[in-house]
């Protein structure tokens, strides 16, 4: 992101610094846990809900149910359903959601990166406040 005056010198619905933007509605949505998950998966292949599901661990029904709508109503994810019986669904990222996916892959590789770092910061954090 650029300064403060950059953002807002952007349209009123991209301006992230605006709490009734649609940026800022975006990004909200967006930036979960499961959507990033959701993402990064997708990213390696066309999948089925089950397994979509088995593949992002800890993840609900509802909570991967509400995560492929949401992605999906922002035109990250295309949910396909083929006429055959039982019907198969299929999910696959768009255009836009394997652009995403370049993001969401930095911040996994940046995770891995400063783990050490940051689980040390966290231990010296604990210590700090007394925790056991």
């Amino acid at each position: 992101m650029g300064t403060r005056k950059e953002i807002s010198e952007l349209p009123p619905d991209a301006d992230l610094a605006r709490a009734d933007s649609l940026a800022r509605e975006i990004f909200s949505d967006v930036a979960n846990k499961w959507a990033f998950l959701i993402i990064e998966f997708l990213g390696q292949r066309t999948m089925r809900f089950s397994e979509l599901r088995d593949e992002v661990g800890g993840i609900s029904h509802k909570m991967l149910t509400q995560n492929l709508r949401m992605l999906e109503r922002n035109g990250l994810v295309e949910r396909t359903v083929h006429p055959t019986v039982p019907p198969r669904v299929d999910y696959n990222l768009t255009e836009a959601g394997e652009a995403l996916r370049g993001v969401v892959d930095g911040m996994c590789g940046w995770t891995q990166r400063y783990l050490g770092h940051i689980e040390a910061s966290r231990r010296r954090f604990k210590a700090a406040q007394g925790g056991p």
